[in-house]
């Protein structure tokens, strides 16, 4: 559409007959009379330079507009497949962690049966891990549901082949700095469309403008006559007149300001939306650094020391194995909930990375 946008109108052609009598001994005659002409010709109508300067300037800034929405496309394709690989990547190290249980599980169980058997446990134990094994089971089918889900997101993004590929190697640790991203804000895509959207808007603001300038055209014919008389060539200009510009051209000018303030007034209020987002983001994540450091350099160790504690404790027949199952379900939750905590930190630090780094779209 920005090729034709400066150009003048087609030429039109122009054929008619001139002072065909209708009435009378000459009616509808013309190759006798001197008065009647056969006529043809053409006409070229001249937009003013400006309104066509207008229409350019409109053209390129439309095509600004669709680059910027195809780079804000891209944006969201990666963003949302890094997010869904992440998803993917931490169920399925989550179904690892459950494996490794049931494995222990399963040694546990055997254990108990030894001790049931030589009389130094209860009846009661022997249900308890078989009773571990079900919730363990359904524990798995829930992380399993959780994958699918994750590569049913990566398919709609990828494509479905490649989303069924194991995965391997892990996401990118994404360096989060405060003051470098709160500086690139200011130039996030969202408001590179909105720029565009602008000078989009500047241009038809001049394309009002220019309306009170007059267009003109020119018309050039060629008039036959009977064979009697000459042939004759007409020359006609015809000039607009935007004499009531009042009710006309200065309606439409008003009315692209507006849009432009509108415009502008939308942009204001995106810098601020996006301004609370990256605080929020930015709160979040550091919520989830601390969490994921705590989780892992305290909590996870303490339950570790507590599963010890507690199988001594069941081999001295001081507890029953209830006690153990309930200090190593405390452990592998405190491990699925350390690689959820880690997961979710990636994903907020790939959603932080794809939305405002300005060079985020040009990596594979």
């Amino acid at each position: 559409a920005a090729v034709p946008a400066g150009a003048l109108p087609d030429p039109k052609l122009l054929m008619g007959i001139d002072n065909l009598p209708v009435d009378g001994p000459e009616q509808y005659s013309f190759s006798r009379d001197f008065m009647t002409m056969q006529r043809i010709g053409v006409m070229q109508e001249f937009t003013n330079r400006a309104k066509r300067e207008a229409r350019v300037a409109g053209a390129q800034s439309r095509i600004a507009v669709a680059e910027a929405q195809s780079r804000l496309t891209r944006l969201l394709v990666i963003r949302q497949a890094v997010i869904a690989w992440v998803a993917r990547s931490t169920a399925e190290k989550q179904l690892a962690q459950i494996d490794s249980l049931a494995d222990e599980n399963r040694l546990l169980d055997a254990a108990v049966r030894a001790r049931l058997s030589s009389g130094q446990s209860m009846a009661t134990d022997a249900v308890a891990a078989r009773l571990e094994a079900a919730m363990i089971e359904e524990r798995r089918d829930e992380l399993r549901a959780r994958r699918d889900q994750a590569i049913a997101a990566l398919r709609r993004w990828i494509g479905g082949a490649a989303a069924e590929l194991p995965l391997s190697g892990g996401a990118p640790d994404w360096a989060i700095d405060r003051e470098v991203l709160q500086h690139r804000l200011q130039h996030h895509p969202d408001f590179t469309l909105f720029d565009a959207r602008s000078r989009v808007l500047d241009a038809e603001v001049a394309e009002a403008r220019a309306a009170k300038r007059p267009d003109w055209s020119l018309e050039m014919a060629y008039q036959r006559r009977g064979p009697q008389f000459s042939n004759m060539v007409s020359l006609q200009v015809s000039v607009d007149l935007p004499v009531f510009a009042g009710s006309r051209q200065d309606p439409q000018i008003a009315a692209r300001w507006a849009e432009r303030r509108a415009l502008d007034a939308d942009r204001e209020a995106e810098v601020r939306e996006h301004a609370q987002m990256l605080e929020s983001d930015l709160t979040e994540y550091h919520r989830l650094l601390n969490a994921v450091d705590r989780q892992r350099n305290m909590i996870l160790p303490l339950a570790e020391e507590k599963v010890a504690l507690a199988l001594a404790d069941w081999r001295a027949g001081k507890i029953s194995v209830m006690d153990v199952i309930n200090a190593r379900r405390e452990r592998i939750n405190a491990g699925l909930k350390l690689t959820a905590l880690e997961g979710e930190r990636l994903q907020v630090a790939a959603n932080l990375h794809y939305t405002y780094d300005e060079h985020a779209g040009e990596q594979p």
